[in-house]
């Protein structure tokens, strides 16, 4: 019936309907807004990530490590408050076709955070040269291993190949070959089925998705980014948070996903919020204005714990705390140098005084959960100060200055720990010159001589390939910003990738840590690196050896 043929007591009628009805969805949004009720939890960082980016294939580091997994969703996950071992992640179940084939079958109804499904198509693109790779594949071929930098500028992926999107800072193709160096192609067999397949052998390809990098993004997001900064900083992937606000160096809200596939968030909202100082960051948990703290020194334990209402938990991570050399540097060139500088520090004092003996020394750049191909019987170099000055005398060092670059307290303790290994050093008659510097962009730069400096390095999966050879490979960040090379070094690097006979890697990787921490030092390790978090102890939360700070559903629960 027409309006205009509605007499008025049927247009009053008609409008009292709207309007309760109208009224009735208000009222319902409201209840439903109020129903959400629940918590936040507020994080006290010392940093969100070092590059601005929230991307795993630019920012590798520790910081980020810590936030990643609640943004992005892997294949394979990591039994992160377990045994580490490897779990189902968008993959319900994978097999392998051969040494150089891994199927995997996703999970149905998995969704991104922009309501889009994961298929198939998302995770081959996730690998291609549009999001990872650029114009280059990221295999070389064996005998162009050890020289990948002398052909940086030769394309390998033809400008058809590529779909389109933000172009790709060169950061992120570097990231992407040294955590897929023999990635072939990933074959979409079907809508939940996918084939990743290596132009060489590799046992270690299952290690290589469940690490930080290998996340599934979405490709229609991805696409339709106006720009690759747009993108990394409101990534879309499928994990159990996503990106709500980020003001880089500031904080970072992210908000619960709901249709996660692990399960809808028991929190509403997590704020990580950067306070760089240490009294900072333990003042606002003790205030209230934080449930949790970040890289609490063992110093301030008794502070925290002398309120009943928090506590302090964590322990030992899979990050070995190193101090990294440069050989081109002058004084360094000579390796009989670099093993006096070795042989010059007392590590286990640092972990006595610095530490509180929470953590300990390790057996070099290897870790207790590679298993068979961990060597037990490896150690650190000697605490030796007559060997180091008898080194020292022998290289003809007469005192020259060797720069030595810190940042202030990215690592805890790190701005003591600096000054014990100076003065250490300066007792077997080095002269050091600390350099603080405010970022890592000033640790590496080239336009001044770089000698030592600080550094860290990880165990992502459980296999040596994760750590020795993806920091100090021919691919490894070592080497990529050109501090360090070594010919044999680099074979076997390419050996142990290859390689399916577990006893010859085994061999492999002993001679491969001879040559990094004894012969021509690349690095020296000083101790296995601790995580410590003040929280409220009223909060039911377990910390994980992996970085990550888990915020799921099964991992946090309120009230006791």
């Amino acid at each position: 019936m027409p309006i205009h043929s509605l007499s008025r007591r049927a247009v009053l009628a008609l409008s009292l309907s709207l309007t309760t009805s109208l009224s009735f969805f208000a009222m319902t949004g409201t209840q439903a807004a109020r129903a959400d009720d629940r918590p936040v939890v507020r994080v006290a960082v010392q940093q969100v990530v070092n590059s601005g980016a929230l991307t795993p294939l630019r920012e590798q580091s520790n910081v980020g490590a810590r936030i990643f997994p609640m943004i992005f969703a892997s294949l394979i996950d990591l039994d992160r408050q377990g045994d580490l071992s490897p779990v189902p992640g968008l993959a319900e179940s994978w097999k392998r076709i051969d040494d150089r084939t891994l199927e995997l079958v996703l999970r149905k109804g998995a969704t991104f955070h922009n309501g889009d499904e994961v298929t198939a198509e998302d995770v081959a693109f996730s690998f291609g040269p549009e999001r990872m790779f650029g114009d280059r594949k990221p295999f070389r071929g064996k005998e162009a291993q050890a020289t990948i930098q002398a052909d940086e500028t030769k394309p390998l992926f033809s400008a058809a190949t590529v779909q389109g999107g933000p172009d790709l800072p060169p950061e992120v193709p570097a990231v992407g070959r040294r955590l897929w160096p023999s990635l072939e192609r990933v074959e979409v067999v079907d809508k939940y089925t996918v084939r990743f397949v290596n132009a060489l052998p590799d046992v270690t390809m299952e290690g290589r998705l469940a690490r930080v990098g290998s996340q599934i993004i979405s490709k229609r997001a991805f696409l339709e980014a106006k720009d690759w900064m747009s993108w990394a900083r409101n990534p879309v992937s499928a994990g159990p948070f996503k990106v709500k606000e980020f003001r880089p160096d500031n904080v970072l809200v992210l908000e619960a996903h709901d249709t996660y596939y692990g399960g809808k968030p028991t929190v509403k909202e997590i704020r990580y919020v950067v306070v760089p100082e240490v009294p900072g960051r333990v003042n606002g948990l003790l205030s209230g204005e934080f449930d949790f703290v970040t890289d609490v020194p063992p110093d301030q334990v008794k502070t925290i714990e002398a309120n009943p209402k928090f506590e302090v938990v964590g322990g030992p991570v899979l990050n070995h705390r190193l101090i990294v050399f440069d050989k081109n540097h002058p004084q360094l060139a000579d390796p009989r140098v670099r093993q006096a500088l070795t042989h010059a520090i007392d590590r286990q004092v640092i972990v006595d005084a610095l530490w509180d003996g929470r953590t300990s020394v390790p057996a070099g750049l290897q870790w207790e959960y590679y298993a068979d191909m961990f060597h037990k019987d490896w150690t650190v170099p000697q605490y030796n100060p007559d060997l180091a000055r008898k080194l020292l005398k022998e290289s003809g060092y007469k005192g020259e200055p060797i720069p030595f670059r810190v940042t202030n307290n990215y690592y805890t303790n790190q701005v003591q720990t600096a000054q014990v290994l100076t003065e250490m050093w300066r007792a077997v008659g080095f002269n050091i010159d600390i350099q603080m510097k405010e970022n890592w962009q000033q640790i590496f730069d080239r336009n001044e001589p770089r000698g030592i400096r600080d550094w860290s390095n990880s165990a992502p999966f459980s296999d040596p390939v994760s750590s020795l050879v993806n920091q100090h490979g021919p691919n490894g960040q070592q080497q990529q910003v050109g501090e360090w090379t070594n010919a044999e070094f680099n074979k076997l690097s390419d050996k142990l990738e290859t390689s399916t006979d577990r006893p010859e890697r085994r061999v492999i990787f002993g001679r491969m840590l001879e040559i990094a921490e004894r012969e021509d030092p690349a690095y020296t390790v000083l101790h296995r690196n601790i995580v410590l978090y003040g929280k409220r102890k009223d909060i039911t939360w377990k910390w994980s050896p992996t970085f990550a700070m888990d915020f799921s559903a099964d991992n946090i629960r309120f009230g006791q």
